[in-house]
């Protein structure tokens, strides 16, 4: 009665969360719901700090599928941070940021490497394609000339080789003659360095500091590769990515640090830290759409095991969240709009990846994904960004509710199964659109009615304050928000 299982193996998922006893209304079912997610939102510690200008540590992460443009908050929130972190993921990530008419593409660096005071740190969650981060270092010289000396990172990430990158290519394509199909991986390796790290034969940052062991390890690495993926290895000349590391430990040694004293050091200053997650929500290893996800922990407790930083330390976090959703390679997507409502997002959203290039999926805001997350995460704020990609719609709709076999799952509640996320309905609400150019809002109060109307809807359907909103693609065009 009341629980929301629909097969034997099903039983019982959801029970806890699902009412007693049949409610004899949709209103009084919604009402109830409501009542139960106030009730545990209180549970978490009251906060003030929604648009992350006061804490000492501040996180900001995706809070859907990935793509979402964290990057333009955190270049805000970073030019008045002593320290900016990444604590997960590798070069399958991507902002792009403009700074003084220049665009900077990062995949592995933080963002606060434009901000010439701050320094910089790749926690030890992180996976590291050295020539990766030494080309993007490079970029940065005309803008400082003394960029590396800003960037730290933890003697204890984990190095990613190119036949880590040769074996995902060779993953992916076998992958894609089974019946689940390709993951839609970036092909940079991550996932095979992630296994390298669980397989326990990885390679760590403090291993590049002696080069009287790095290249027996690194030919350790190899044999076991080439006993596993054959062809990974065919033609790559393992003794030449050697040669090359011996190298780049003389580049890089002085800035190999022990990551849970440099933070902590920089929090005994009262440094202020800001910190940046790559990926999304539902990319996490444990919680995402799992196999469609990305290698590594993506949610706020990938900071503490990514970085070193205790729950308690942790002032704002902040989940970035785009005014529509969109996806990029295979997996459920019960928003997705496959007709030319889908199109004119992609195309005016210029919904394109950084890293490949790819073409986005793209579907109308998801409520249900938005407010897993904010569970997931503990939100103190979202922000809302290309709200001007709506610009010249006449109606909007958000996706409110996920019904399965007829019966409306627990808001908050995100399938295990991808067949049962795959077969999910969506109910919608429909809002007005507007017309009014966006683009040149400076503030809050300039936004159009249905505008406001529409981030004020999110905000009440999420449960999560909105404290920002993204109206254009400069980082003049983040506006902070308040109702």
């Amino acid at each position: 009665q009341g629980a929301y299982h629909t097969s034997p193996l099903a039983e019982g998922r959801f029970r806890a969360m699902a009412p007693a006893d049949h409610i004899g209304s949709a209103i009084a079912g919604i009402a109830a719901a409501g009542v139960a997610w106030y009730a545990l939102t209180r549970l978490l510690k009251e906060r003030t700090d929604v648009h992350g200008r006061e804490s000492k540590v501040v996180v900001v992460l995706g809070g859907q599928w990935g793509d979402e443009g964290k990057g333009k908050l955190v270049d805000i929130l970073a030019q008045d941070a002593q320290v900016c972190a990444r604590f997960n993921g590798g070069a399958n990530a991507g902002h792009t940021l403009v700074v003084e008419g220049k665009k900077y593409a990062f995949h592995l660096l933080p963002c606060g490497m434009i901000n010439r005071a701050a320094k910089n740190l790749i926690g030890n969650g992180v996976v590291v394609h050295i020539p990766t981060l030494l080309t993007e270092v490079e970029q940065l010289k005309s803008f400082d000339a003394h960029a590396l000396n800003r960037l730290f990172i933890s003697d204890r990430a984990q190095i990613l080789l190119d036949t880590h990158r040769n074996i995902d290519g060779i993953l992916e394509a076998e992958k894609s003659k089974t019946g689940t199909g390709s993951l839609g991986t970036t092909k940079r390796g991550i996932g095979p360095c992630y296994a390298s790290k669980v397989n326990r034969n990885g390679l760590r940052f403090i291993d590049l500091l002696d080069a009287t062991t790095l290249p027996e390890k690194m030919r350790d690495l190899y044999r076991f590769q080439e006993k596993h993926y054959a062809a990974a290895l065919e033609g790559h000349d393992c003794e030449e990515e050697i040669r090359r590391h011996v190298e780049y430990a003389k580049i890089l040694a002085p800035q190999v640090v022990d990551c849970l004293t440099f933070v902590h050091g920089e929090l005994s200053k009262g440094s202020r830290i800001l910190i940046e997650g790559a990926n999304a929500a539902l990319l996490d290893i444990d919680f995402g759409t799992f196999p469609f996800v990305t290698s590594s922990a993506t949610t706020v407790g990938g900071v503490c095991t990514g970085l070193g930083i205790a729950p308690r330390f942790i002032g704002c976090v902040i989940g970035v969240v785009k005014a529509y959703t969109t996806r990029v390679g295979a997996g459920p997507f019960p928003t997705e709009l496959t007709d030319s409502i889908g199109q004119q997002l992609r195309d005016v959203g210029h919904e394109y990846g950084t890293t490949t290039g790819r073409p986005r999926r793209c579907g109308w805001l998801d409520i249900q994904v938005v407010k897993y997350a904010a569970l997931l995460n503990g939100y103190d704020s979202i922000n809302i960004t290309k709200l001007d990609v709506l610009t010249g719609l006449t109606e909007v709709k958000i996706g409110v509710y996920y019904k399965l076999k007829g019966r409306r799952l627990p808001h908050s509640c995100m399938p295990a199964s991808l067949e049962e996320l795959g077969a999910v309905e969506v109910e919608y609400i429909t809002l007005p659109g507007w017309a009014e150019d966006i683009s040149k809002c400076t503030s809050f109060a300039q936004l159009p009615a249905a505008a406001k109307t529409y981030l004020k809807t999110v905000q009440d359907l999420a449960g999560v304050k909105v404290s920002w909103v993204g109206v254009g693609p400069d980082r003049e065009d983040m506006i902070p928000v308040s109702f």
